[in-house]
């Protein structure tokens, strides 16, 4: 059995949809539904059983995972990728609960059930971009991340350094991620979503403003990774069972909001309108002008597929999910 936590969000439902295509159906699916309609990128997958976070952390410790899982299954897999993503969240002690301490203790009770260990780590941690993007370990303690969710993620990278974890597991920093599945995440949404909502309500799209003089308008720079690629990456690492360490999981090129909002307008058949707004005070101070994944690590563990080109990535985003009301495995 493998156990997909976050397997209702973005990712995590690309994941289990891309395994129900491989002919895995023996999953359980670990969640927070909450409020949102993230329910509905279930309603298409296969999977065993589903959990809620809270009731599954129960079982997790009553030591369930050394056990039997439902429907009679062994265990072999856990990819966790249920965190708190929000980068503006403020609490820093519940990112912590949600980020580290559940992580430290999952990735304990799979390795006791010796079960492979695939979490996600993120892009965020490499905070302005200052040192790079390098996924190399050693790199990691030089890393200065700019919001409390990178720290959050940073401290389980680095305690798992320190016990000598990441000689076994795999951490996956993903860059920016996009795609069908995301409509859950609210203000975390991608650009092109927020762009098809506003272009198909006004017919124009709001950009930030640059704040730094090397950047024009609409130049900030960021790596996008569709999630069907972003997924594909991911699920390499059952298969590479001999790789371990961190991994950077982006396009490794960088894409200008201008360009991408470019492909949305033409995606939509529009004509580009854009509009540029200040950005807001409160982010100035914590905002990435620039993000470019180094991915020579893992095409070096045998990932050989091509990454999906954003004009391609967008146009099937648009036309094959967003217009038609769909969802992954629909």
């Amino acid at each position: 059995m493998i156990i997909v936590t976050g397997g209702a969000g973005l990712i995590g439902s690309a994941v289990v949809q891309q395994l129900n295509e491989r002919g895995r159906e023996d999953i359980l699916i670990v969640d927070h539904l909450g409020h949102t309609d993230k329910w509905r990128n279930l309603a298409p997958l296969r999977f065993v059983d589903y959990l809620e976070k809270d009731a599954f952390e129960r079982l997790l410790d009553a030591g369930a995972l050394s056990g039997r899982l439902p429907g009679g299954n062994t265990l072999n897999a856990v990819i966790h990728l249920g965190a708190c993503s929000a980068t503006t969240e403020p609490d820093a002690s519940y990112l912590i609960r949600n980020n580290f301490e559940y992580s430290r203790k999952l990735v304990l009770a799979a390795l006791a059930a010796d079960a492979r260990f695939i979490y996600a780590s993120s892009a965020a941690t490499y905070g302005d971009g200052e040192h790079g993007f390098d996924d190399e370990e050693s790199q990691l303690a030089m890393l200065r991340p700019m919001n409390m969710y990178g720290y959050s993620k940073q401290l389980f990278d680095l305690w798992a350094l320190r016990q000598g974890l990441l000689n076994t597991i795999v951490g996956i920093k993903y860059f920016n991620v996009y795609g069908p599945n995301e409509q859950h995440k609210g203000e975390m949404r991608s650009l092109v979503l927020k762009a098809y909502e506003q272009i198909s309500a006004t017919g124009t799209l709001r950009l930030f403003k640059s704040h730094r003089p090397e950047y024009g308008d609409g130049e900030q720079l960021r790596d996008f990774i569709y999630v069907k690629d972003a997924a594909a990456m991911t699920l390499h690492f059952l298969q590479a069972t001999e790789a371990s360490g961190i991994f950077n999981v982006g396009g490794g090129t960088t894409v200008s909001w201008n360009r991408l909002a470019g492909a949305v307008f033409s995606a939509m058949g529009k004509t580009i309108n854009i509009e540029y707004i200040d950005m807001p005070e409160s982010i100035r101070g914590t905002y990435q002008y620039l993000t470019c994944a180094e991915t020579a690590k893992i095409r070096t563990a045998g990932y050989t597929s091509p990454v999906t080109a954003v004009e391609d990535a967008v146009t099937d985003y648009i036309r094959n999910y967003l217009v038609p009301g769909k969802r992954l495995g629909d």
